[in-house]
């Protein structure tokens, strides 16, 4: 009979202890905000170096989200260049094309985007992108945030190339692993 009373106990706590966490999330603390064009929240610009020499701006930080949540305009400056094939432990990752055209690899599937599309990668899944055009620009959505401001942050502080034991080293270290070399344009 305590047994049962226990587990009924358990059971009763776990509702209260998910009420708890949506009540956190649908009443955030502070107020809405807008980012301007061409502006990024805090003054985050980071440049890639070292796996690819893109520009990402942050929009919405982890910061604002409780770590729900970042949002990254990314131009893209690396014609036929992208990141390795790599998974996120914890995070899905969004990708809309605002402009140019992207080659992207999920799991065995090639795909292509262009502007106006969008793709859904979800955690544990390989993945990698080229960009196919010139110049392209994407927003990038991480669910939660995880550590890619950490992320970009420091590709943007290299001062040299990376080594692969560097780039790596990084991804291991934001919570991401590399599993294969880049996807080609052709």
């Amino acid at each position: 009979m305590k047994r049962k009373r226990f587990l009924l106990s358990l059971l009763a706590f776990y509702p209260i202890a998910g009420f708890t966490r949506a009540k956190n999330f649908f009443q955030r603390a502070g107020k809405g905000f807008q980012v301007k064009a061409g502006d990024a929240r805090f003054d985050d610009h980071f440049k890639m170096k070292g796996v690819t020499t893109n520009l990402l701006d942050l929009k919405i930080s982890k910061k604002d989200t409780d770590g729900d949540l970042a949002i990254f305009e990314q131009t893209g400056l690396s014609p036929k260049g992208g990141p390795p094939l790599h998974i996120h432990l914890h995070q899905d990752e969004m990708f809309y094309a605002m402009e140019g055209e992207y080659r992207f690899q999920v799991g065995e599937d090639k795909l292509d985007m262009k502007a106006g599309d969008t793709i859904f990668l979800p955690r544990n899944v390989p993945h990698a992108f080229v960009q196919l055009t010139e110049r392209g620009k994407m927003m990038v959505i991480f669910q939660p945030a995880g550590k890619m401001e950490e992320f970009f942050r420091q590709t943007a502080a290299w001062t040299s190339p990376p080594s692969q034991a560097e780039i790596v080293k990084l991804f291991e270290d934001c919570d991401m692993k590399v599993v294969g070399p880049p996807l080609k344009a052709d």
